[in-house]
């Protein structure tokens, strides 16, 4: 399960310092360059399609590394 982890931590993408919930949209704006006000609308619109949206963005906050490398289902996992 390590070898998962590690691999999303050499990608480059962080959830983000600019953080209002879980830090997705701070890490996708700062990735992209993009204004974090546009990704969280833009993130926001697509919870119309509840399956899609909050499920991606779920998926995202689970997975995606934080600015410290830490991933929180690894975490939950290393509990069990």
């Amino acid at each position: 399960m390590d070898k998962f982890f590690n691999s999303l931590r050499s990608m480059p993408l962080r959830r983000g310092p600019s953080r209002l919930a879980g830090g997705v949209a701070g890490g996708i704006a700062d990735k992209f360059g993009w204004d974090v006000t546009i990704v969280r609308i833009a993130l926001l619109l697509s919870f119309l399609l509840p399956v899609f949206g909050i499920g991606a963005y779920i998926v995202a906050w689970l997975l995606i590394p934080a600015q410290d490398n830490s991933i929180i289902l690894q975490n939950w996992l290393r509990k069990f």
